[in-house]
């Protein structure tokens, strides 16, 4: 039987279980796992709302398709099977439905819902190798200009290489400032005297 519910349950996202309430399908979004480079499925888990137990009547009638039964005797059938989860439960406290969770009694009689977590089979990872491709062209937008990729990477080359030359200047004027710097700490040192400029060592001439 909970073959045929969890049918219905996948399909439509809730089921109600009436005197129990609805068991609802919520999904986790899919997400990237970057140690092993692939793209992992959504994530199925399911929700529990005790303050709403009455199923629709589009339930019914695919119970009714799924059983060979008229609807009143499906309407009939699903409400002496969920009595018989609620005796089961008081009974042994708890009930594990496969596939979507367990349903459990606490010490004040409230029913609790742990659910589990799981994929569909047909839901697998699949890989997320980036894809490289140096030879496609394609068109981008800049400013109100259209250019392709190549177009691009030349311009952005060349105005690298104009910047790089437009530099010379720049260098210049830094050695020409560490020369300053030199020549000021070198006066400095030697008290600003003009003999700083030559070599004052003595040289004695024999006779």
């Amino acid at each position: 039987m909970f073959e045929e519910l969890n049918s219905y349950l996948y399909q439509h996202k809730s089921i109600s279980i009436p005197g129990l309430g609805t068991i609802y399908m919520e999904s986790l979004p899919a997400s990237i796992d970057s140690s092993s480079k692939n793209i992992l499925p959504p994530l199925y888990y399911f929700r529990f709302d005790k303050y709403f137990d009455a199923p629709d009547k589009e339930f019914f009638s695919y119970l009714a398709s799924e059983k060979n039964m008229a609807d009143y005797e499906a309407i009939r059938w699903y409400n002496e099977f969920s009595f018989e989860l609620r005796e089961k439960i008081n009974l042994h406290r708890s009930l594990t439905w496969d596939g979507v969770g367990e349903l459990k009694k606490d010490d004040e009689g409230n029913i609790q819902f742990d659910s589990s977590l799981g994929n569909p089979f047909f839901l697998q990872p699949i890989p997320a190798r980036k894809v490289i491709h140096p030879d496609a062209r394609h068109v981008l937008l800049v400013g109100d200009t259209e250019r392709t990729n190549f177009e691009m990477n030349q311009w952005l080359q060349h105005e690298a290489e104009t910047e790089k030359k437009d530099r010379w200047w720049l260098y210049a004027l830094i050695l020409g400032a560490v020369a300053i710097l030199i020549m000021v700490i070198h006066f400095s040192s030697r008290r600003w005297q003009t003999e700083a400029v030559g070599n004052q060592q003595m040289l004695k001439v024999d006779k």
